[in-house]
């Protein structure tokens, strides 16, 4: 999803915050209530969307679920100050700055196991495990640019072959026509190492597989 789309459902919930709370009612016992409804669907849109964009461990998913409770008006304007904070977050390049470090790091633990398989003289699994790295790192930067990611089939959303993300990218210019080259020699290797095909490639070249995806993802950042 886009950055673009992201801040365009942060504005929705907003204002759907403004409609329920401009159904504000007083209590006879000095409360304030809000449209029973209104209140649950903005709960529930903007739980949702936390949980999609940041995961149910984050301090915005735990706090909205926290103190949007109730059905007060109170509750609805906190909800509102989170929603801002998030928006601030999208708008200042937070969310994608987060991404990016988190998984360079995850990248990086799995490359230097790799790293020591190669060292330990088992290249059949490392380039498995350099592979693997380099395609999520591929769908990453897909989503990053707005390229879909998966296809429904039968009704259900199936993650889209590697190769046609590779492809996708290049022509999106966000790598070069030789780094598409490279990424395709890359991902052969990958899958010959997955299908028990190991006569057909040596150490020395998983050990060149290792630097040159090394190197693409050092150049190719999230």
């Amino acid at each position: 999803m886009k950055l673009s789309d992201l801040t365009n459902r942060v504005d929705e919930l907003l204002k759907l915050a403004v409609r329920t709370l401009a159904t504000t009612g007083h209590s006879e016992y000095g409360g304030t209530w809000v449209d029973t409804t209104l209140f649950s669907e903005f709960r529930s849109a903007a739980l949702s969307f936390l949980k999609a964009t940041y995961g149910t461990k984050h301090p915005h998913f735990q706090d909205f679920d926290t103190d949007v409770k109730g059905g007060g008006h109170g509750a609805v304007e906190a909800g509102m100050g989170i929603l801002n904070a998030v928006q601030t977050e999208f708008k200042g390049g937070w969310l994608a700055s987060t991404t990016g470090i988190v998984s360079a790091e995850v990248f990086a633990d799995f490359m230097e196991m790799a790293r020591h398989l190669l060292d330990e003289h088992y290249k059949d699994a490392a380039a498995v495990m350099i592979g693997g790295v380099l395609e999520e790192h591929l769908r990453q930067l897909c989503r990053r640019e707005g390229i879909d990611t998966e296809i429904v089939k039968d009704d259900s959303p199936v993650p889209r072959k590697a190769d046609a993300l590779n492809a996708d990218l290049a022509n999106a210019n966000v790598y070069s026509k030789l780094d598409l080259k490279s990424v395709t020699a890359w991902l052969d290797l990958r899958n010959k190492a997955a299908h028990g095909r190991y006569a057909e490639y040596s150490e020395e070249q998983v050990g060149l597989m290792y630097s040159a995806v090394a190197d693409f993802l050092a150049r190719n950042q999230l």
